[in-house]
């Protein structure tokens, strides 16, 4: 099994080819995929926003990274659901709020989402609140992530916070926010759970909010 450090390497060096190939012959020897998300894949995304934090990788690498480790779960995630077997992945629901129909920052972080273990549902641009509520409740999503680009339409922020009170589930779910206007004033006043001015951070951030050990 020494061979699996290089299914590390692969996803911190953003080379999807070799994570797949290695992933194939991990399967094949039935080594549980659990390790092999937790133990290497997992661990090398950390590093890859550590770097990241630390001006060492910035977006074409965090990309790479994401799609290396996109590619591996491609062929564990079936046999984690299995036959009949509920899938525990954290489910993570992303969208650019109504009005608003820039997506560049929440591509990221649901690539970063995913490349972290979530499960990414992502509804696109002009989302209403209750395409956020309806997706939440359909995929038992327990994290949601909002973003925008102009002051005109970040306000659809606090309205579709406000729609999930009204919907009785905003206890159920992490609501983070993000994007170019948005501030951690901006957040804490209209109930959001949280804020990071980059994508990696915000995926940090959800890790701890939702109670996932590194």
């Amino acid at each position: 099994m020494d061979y699996l450090e290089n299914l590390h390497d692969a996803v911190l060096n953003g080379d999807p080819k070799t994570a797949l190939t290695i992933t194939e012959k991990a399967l094949d020897e039935n080594i549980d995929p659990h390790v092999l998300i937790n133990e290497y894949m997992i661990r090398a995304m950390d590093e890859v926003g550590a770097r990241f934090e630390r001006f060492e990788y910035f977006i074409p690498q965090l990309l790479m990274s994401a799609k290396a480790m996109k590619g591996a779960m491609a062929l564990i995630r079936p046999l984690l659901v299995g036959e009949g077997v509920e899938d525990t992945t954290i489910c993570a629901i992303t969208g650019t709020v109504k009005g608003d129909v820039h997506d560049i920052g929440k591509n990221l972080l649901g690539a970063l989402l995913e490349g972290g273990g979530f499960r990414v549902v992502d509804l696109g641009t002009n989302v209403s609140p209750e395409q956020f509520i309806e997706a939440v409740k359909e995929h038992k999503a327990k994290l949601v992530c909002m973003s925008a680009l102009l002051t005109t339409t970040m306000q659809g922020m606090n309205t579709t916070i406000d729609a999930f009170r009204d919907a009785g589930i905003r206890d159920e779910v992490i609501m983070l926010v993000g994007g170019a206007p948005v501030t951690h004033h901006f957040a804490k006043d209209i109930g959001a759970d949280g804020y990071k001015d980059n994508a990696s951070a915000g995926v940090v951030l959800a890790k701890e909010l939702l109670g996932i050990v590194k």
